[in-house]
This record gives C-alpha cells, sequence and structure tokens, in this order.
C-alpha cells in the first residue's frame, strides 16, 4: 500500500462531523426506536452493503441487547424463516428498499405496512436511521 492508496482516517479529518454523526446515531433510541430493532436494522443494511466491519459491530451490540444467536443468523433470510414479528418484516422491507434504492420500487405499499406496526414518528425514527447506517457503512468502506 502506497501513501496514495492508504485509507483515510474520516474520524481524525474531520472530527466535528464524525462526532456529530455519532450523535444522530445514539439519538434514534432516544427518540423512541426500540433498541433490539435498531441493532436488527443496522446488521441488515450492513449486510447488504457488505461492510465487515459494521457487520461484527451490529452483531455484537444485538447480542448484548439480547438478541439470540439463531436470529442473527438467519436474518439474512428473513422473508423465508418465522423467527422475525410483522412488524420486523415491516422494517427490513423498509429499510431493504432505501438501500437498495431501485427505481421500480413501490414505496406505497410499504409505506402501509408499516403504518400497521410504526406510529408515524417510529417510521420517520426508522427512515433517519436507515439513512445514518447507509451513511455509516459508505464511510467504513471507503477503506476497504
Amino acid at each position: 500500500m502506497t501513501a496514495a492508496t492508504a485509507p483515510v482516517n474520516h474520524h481524525q479529518q474531520i472530527p466535528a462531523i464524525a462526532q456529530t454523526l455519532g450523535g444522530v446515531s445514539a439519538s434514534f433510541v432516544k427518540e423512541g426506536l426500540e433498541a433490539k430493532l435498531q441493532h436488527l436494522v443496522d446488521l441488515r443494511v450492513s449486510q447488504i452493503n457488505q461492510c465487515a466491519f459494521c457487520v461484527k459491530m451490529h452483531t455484537k451490540e444485538a447480542h448484548e441487547a439480547g438478541e439470540t444467536s439463531e436470529r442473527l443468523e438467519r436474518l439474512i433470510v428473513w422473508r423465508h424463516v418465522p423467527d422475525f414479528s410483522e412488524k420486523e418484516k415491516a422494517a427490513f422491507a423498509w429499510a431493504e428498499a432505501l438501500t437498495y434504492a431501485n427505481s421500480e420500487t413501490q414505496y406505497g405499499p410499504l409505506r402501509a405496512n408499516l403504518r400497521q406496526h410504526f406510529s408515524e414518528n417510529e417510521i420517520s425514527l426508522l427512515t433517519a436511521a436507515i439513512g445514518m447506517i447507509n451513511l455509516w457503512n459508505r464511510v467504513q468502506i471507503s477503506n476497504y
């Protein structure tokens, strides 16, 4: 590796911004998003984005929050297993839609499904949390 190809330490280069983003990430649970759900969503988005660092971190955090190894191992196939509630599945579908950002996605039915399980405030928190983990994934994978 040369100086030209070496990773950039973003936390060192823009510490105030990194600290602010960290505060935003921590605020979702304080504002009412369920911690276990945020860990699962963070993990699922990190799997999609193939962020190895984040997958490891969010798996550990989910374990610490009481998630089982079986559910974490099966998160990647959440549509095909009975391990997750309808509420969790609605959140995962929303997370995947916002992460893949496919122009063919019909967001209306996804929002209707979310509204069966979440308040408007919770949907906003979930949406912001999904955006934030996508940002963190991209910051982290920029250094691979």
